[in-house]
């Protein structure tokens, strides 16, 4: 681990604790497709959704902190990058999309915070100064914070997946939403793809309604054990044939355990079939 700065703990006199932000698990939607016209208007019902989540929260953020399921990493590093660069991770777009540019800047001092905060966890992590955002986070915040003025910086997963330590990190987490960190899991609800249009229809749809169960009618309290049993769900590997857009999920959870979560995102019949969600976990300003 590049080890985080002795003064890493210790918040600017600016970032006084406050109420906690929520967290969100968001499907951010496929490649580059805010700039892409046809597929932004494809995905309408997502624009609208994760352009209220600043209303949600009631409050401009002192900066968006991403889990992507396109990054991983074998400890869970932090992007250090003053001035992230783009990850075109993506294939077969118009060739714009590989000029595209998310200029929000990075947050160093704020990634010494989050990696102290993870080592304290007795997690492994390290500072990273040259990863850029991959598309699921530049995707989703060009629509959240089309200005690009709210510092970003994202999290790794941890190679393996594992959802017991992903929902610990979400946990170590925690502190920053009192800070004004909006936290962030970017996967999809339902990721396979083999298996969109009409062969994802009954698939993402079982799964979907696990979800709703696990998250949202079920108790807060029962939450991470349900998570971390997520593998027998009904339908569960052909949503997820491999679960890097799922586990983002369980950092979201770890971040506001115990609270209670709401559907901000339900669409049936995108990409030509599939039943979609994004979750929020805790309660939206004025609630």
């Amino acid at each position: 681990m590049n080890a985080p700065s002795p003064s890493a703990t210790t918040l600017p006199a600016s970032s006084a604790a406050s109420a906690p932000l929520p967290t969100y698990f968001i499907s951010h939607g496929g490649g580059p497709w805010p700039y892409v016209p046809e597929m932004r208007r494809s995905l309408h019902a997502l624009e609208l959704s994760l352009q209220d989540i600043p209303r949600q929260i009631g409050q401009r953020p002192r900066a968006v902190l991403v889990i992507s399921g396109h990054w991983e990493d074998d400890v869970f590093a932090v992007m250090a990058h003053p001035q992230p660069p783009m990850v075109y991770d993506y294939s077969g777009f118009p060739p714009h999309t590989y000029e595209v540019r998310y200029a929000a800047p990075g947050a160093p001092a704020l990634a010494d915070r989050v990696a102290a905060l993870i080592a304290a966890a007795g997690l492994p992590t390290r500072l990273d100064a040259e990863r850029g955002f991959d598309h699921g986070t530049f995707s989703p915040l060009e629509v959240i914070y089309p200005e690009a003025d709210v510092p970003v910086l994202q999290v790794s997963l941890q190679r393996g997946l594992d959802p017991a330590l992903h929902l610990a990190l979400g946990r170590a987490l925690a502190p920053l939403r009192s800070e004004g960190v909006l936290i962030l899991g970017s996967g999809l609800s339902y990721h396979n793809l083999r298996r969109f249009g009409d062969a994802g229809r009954a698939p993402s749809a079982a799964f979907d309604q696990w979800l709703q169960d696990a998250l949202v009618h079920a108790a807060p309290s029962e939450r991470p054990a349900r998570l971390l049993e997520w593998a027998g769900a009904p339908a569960a590997r052909l949503a997820h044939p491999r679960e890097d857009h799922l586990i983002p999920l369980m950092v979201a959870a770890g971040a506001a355990e115990g609270e209670r979560a709401d559907c901000v995102y339900h669409e049936v019949g995108v990409y030509g079939g599939v039943t979609a969600s994004s979750f929020r976990f805790g309660a939206a300003a004025g609630a």
